[in-house]
């Protein structure tokens, strides 16, 4: 899966922000806390959701329970609103 091309970030005063710039349905702008930038900059190129959880949990102090949880929770908040190619 991957961040489709509809959608650019842009990060300001180290927070970024999910911007759609394509013709799609969803219009409006996503702010991510850390942990969503984290997956967001993970989907930039082709990943599975299991190499996500296992760069969160390379960079992360969590059990992998909770990141593999925090990650679902983002992809289909993701997936809702259109910005992931599958």
């Amino acid at each position: 899966m991957k961040l489709k091309p509809e959608f650019i970030t842009q990060t300001i005063d180290e927070t970024q922000f999910l911007v759609p710039v394509g013709a799609g349905n969803f219009s409006g702008v996503v702010r991510s806390n850390a942990t969503a930038a984290f997956i967001v900059d993970c989907l930039k190129e082709d990943v599975t959701a299991d190499d996500i959880v296992g760069r969160m949990c390379a960079k992360y102090d969590a059990p992998r329970e909770v990141i593999a949880q925090d990650v679902r929770d983002i992809l289909d908040k993701l997936r809702a609103i259109g910005a992931i190619d599958e």
